[in-house]
């Protein structure tokens, strides 16, 4: 897939700086997900380890860039929340982890070029593996490169983010973004409903059509009306809800509250129509988005659902 518009002038700025030799030996890409931070990571380190570069570009024919494309370059590590050794998947990335990330990239390269290390989501490190982290960034070897990908770069330690180099994905422009779905076979009418609901999102966009998962916005809509009515069951809603794509039933459901504001201060119908006065709406709309992030977290689904809803009126 064709680079997207929004990455052109990062990507320029950063090839200018290795055609200055002046590549720096800790960058953090930040910004929402959904604008291409691990494509964008993932094409710098061909375009590094590639033994036959073009406008730092790999080739995709060497030797290395194959290696590259299998996961197997010996001098490509990727680090990311892997699996506890009972077999459960790792909410965070440890300690050790990043002691043992330390430790390879203290040995040199096996391909006499860049050593380059991927933590990714680095905004999943604990206290204790940040702070671990902290002695190789201050210490860099010669020719090594920490990719640190962030979707939530605030909640890496000051001490990390300043030890980094930043490069910031921001939205692209509506019409940017339109034209870029546009070109992925939205038609246009897909592209403007996909870029509403996913908040001028568009690799977001782009993977709920994908997904069907577009079909979801209306449903919760219509699951907050029959509740503020008394015409839907709270238990059945709970059960939808968790069951199918928790953490996105509660983003739509943010955006059906903020909508509801809009309304009101319009002075128009509000569509969920919704007995909260407003700043019962804004508790709401808070809560609905802490829960959000923490629908992976240990606690109970089911209950955290069922406690949100039950303050719905």
């Amino acid at each position: 897939m064709t680079a997207p518009t929004w990455h052109t002038t990062l990507w320029d700025r950063l090839q200018q700086r290795r055609q200055r030799q002046a590549m720096p030996h800790a960058l953090l890409l930040a910004g929402p997900e959904g604008l291409g931070k691990r494509a964008f990571a993932q094409r710098l380190i061909r375009g590094l380890l590639c033994e036959r570069p073009v406008d730092g570009e790999g080739c995709g024919e060497c030797r290395a860039c194959r290696l590259v494309a299998a996961g197997t370059h010996p001098d490509q590590i990727a680090l990311g929340l892997g699996m506890r050794k009972d077999g459960t998947p790792r909410i965070d990335i440890v300690v050790d982890q990043i002691r043992e990330l330390s430790s390879r990239l203290a040995m040199r390269s096996q391909f006499g070029g860049w050593q380059i290390a991927c933590i990714d989501p680095a905004d999943a490190m604990n206290v204790a593996a940040a702070n671990a982290l902290l002695k190789t960034l201050e210490e860099p070897a010669e020719q090594t490169l920490l990719l640190l990908v962030a979707d939530q770069p605030w909640r890496l330690p000051q001490t990390i983010r300043s030890r980094c180099q930043r490069i910031e994905f921001h939205l692209p422009a509506h019409a940017e973004a339109a034209d870029w779905l546009r070109r992925q076979g939205l038609s246009a009418s897909d592209a403007e409903a996909g870029l509403q609901a996913a908040a001028g999102n568009p690799g977001r966009a782009l993977r709920w059509h994908a997904s069907g998962e577009l079909a979801f916005r209306r449903e919760v809509r219509d699951d907050l009306a029959g509740l503020a009515k008394g015409q839907a069951r709270l238990v059945e809603v709970v059960r939808r809800w968790q069951d199918q794509h928790p953490a996105q039933r509660l983003w739509f459901a943010s955006q059906a509250v903020v909508d509801e504001l809009r309304a009101r201060a319009a002075g128009e119908a509000a569509p969920l129509g919704s007995r909260l006065d407003d700043h019962g709406l804004l508790s709401w709309y808070e809560r609905a988005n802490r829960d959000r992030e923490q629908v992976r977290g240990p606690l109970r689904l089911d209950l955290m659902l069922l406690e949100l809803l039950s303050t719905w009126r």
